[in-house]
């Protein structure tokens, strides 16, 4: 029987557990210190803890539930773990280095329901979801690989935008961002935390009443429902007029700037009148919004789609400025691995059933 990660307890239900189990309160910190300050790997490490305690987490939980598969480094520094769960499951994690420090992109379920026809973590269908423990483990197998530089390096920025679409993970995702973000722990601030959506509008609301600072970014990729349905599947039941509704809701509520995600697919949404309709779109929320224009990566079971030109992405760059839209091109990383997300365990999958098969 596998044990349930260590890591998918927040600092209060870690508490709560032990004094239910009559330990004493100041045990959670000195059991919290060890696992996101000093970081180690076995609960006999946790030597100022007494032997009772120590016999009864190892006992309940574990603290390495993933297991390094593979793992890709691109020259630009991305780094691409493919982790193997204790049910056999593969998911992917991305470090990333920018100017402003090193940020890892996370994943919330095995496989992904959402079905957006370009992108390649939708290729197999969600099997289940991440526990909390398995998406907070994430980050720290990535902080292991750090320390094990021994540069002082340290993940400093996460974004929540890995297979899966973690809105449909609500709960799980919830009790995550508040382990990484506990001042005692791992202390990464809600500011430097991104959660993507494609678009579940129910969620949007719920997350806006959370009252969390962490960023919202909305993967839109098209500015009218004809398009977005084309493209994405899931606008047939979440449409853009409620969805743009929940936006407006979720920026008053909280006053935090939101990020729409727009990828650019070759003669299919970069046109300038496409440009022009999304700044039509968003222009009572400019002043609150932030439009991160993403050249596509290419994966081999979407061939129908191809990566924008560099003229008609400038252009459409050029479109939304005149129009006031504050809004970036993505600067491409680990283009020289399996960039695009879920490409990775794609592949992998494939060659584990082509092995099968040749046994077989």
């Amino acid at each position: 029987m596998t044990k349930p990660s260590i890591y998918g307890l927040t600092f209060e239900q870690l508490t709560d557990w032990l004094v239910d189990k009559g330990h004493k309160k100041f045990r959670a910190q000195q059991v919290w210190d060890w696992l996101y300050k000093k970081r180690v790997k076995s609960f006999s490490e946790m030597v100022n803890v007494n032997k009772e305690c120590r016999s009864l987490l190892d006992e309940h939980f574990a603290i390495q539930t993933l297991e390094i598969h593979s793992k890709q480094e691109s020259r630009d520094g991305t780094m691409k773990f493919l982790f193997k769960l204790q049910d056999g499951n593969l998911i992917e994690t991305v470090l990333m280095k920018f100017s402003y420090g090193l940020s890892v992109c996370v994943t919330t379920q095995v496989g992904c329901n959402i079905g957006c026809s370009f992108c390649a973590s939708g290729l197999l269908s969600k099997s289940r979801d991440l526990t909390s423990g398995e998406i907070v483990e994430q980050i720290m197998n990535v902080q292991h690989a750090l320390d094990d530089r021994a540069n002082e390096e340290r993940v400093s920025h996460i974004v929540v935008m890995g297979i899966g679409e973690p809105f449909d993970n609500f709960d799980n995702l919830m009790d995550f961002l508040h382990v990484v973000n506990d001042d005692k722990g791992l202390a990464i601030g809600a500011r430097h935390i991104t959660v993507s959506t494609s678009g579940i509008i129910k969620k949007i609301y719920e997350f806006a009443d959370q009252k969390l600072q962490v960023n919202l970014a909305l993967s839109l990729h098209a500015p009218n429902d004809e398009l977005r349905t084309k493209i994405m599947k899931i606008n047939k039941g979440q449409p853009i007029k409620p969805l743009m509704e929940a936006v407006d809701y979720y920026l008053e509520k909280t006053n935090r700037r939101i990020t729409f995600e727009y990828i650019l697919l070759k003669g299919i949404n970069d046109t300038p009148e496409i440009a022009q309709q999304l700044a039509d779109l968003i222009r009572d929320k400019k002043r609150l919004s932030y439009v991160n224009l993403i050249p596509y990566n290419p994966v081999d079971e979407h061939i129908q789609y191809e990566q924008s030109e560099k003229n008609a992405i400038l252009r459409f760059y050029d479109t939304l400025k005149k129009n006031g839209v504050q809004c970036g091109i993505r600067h491409e990383q680990g283009s020289d691995i399996d960039a695009a997300c879920g490409q990775l365990r794609s592949k992998q999958i494939k060659k584990d059933k082509e092995k099968a098969k040749t046994k077989a």
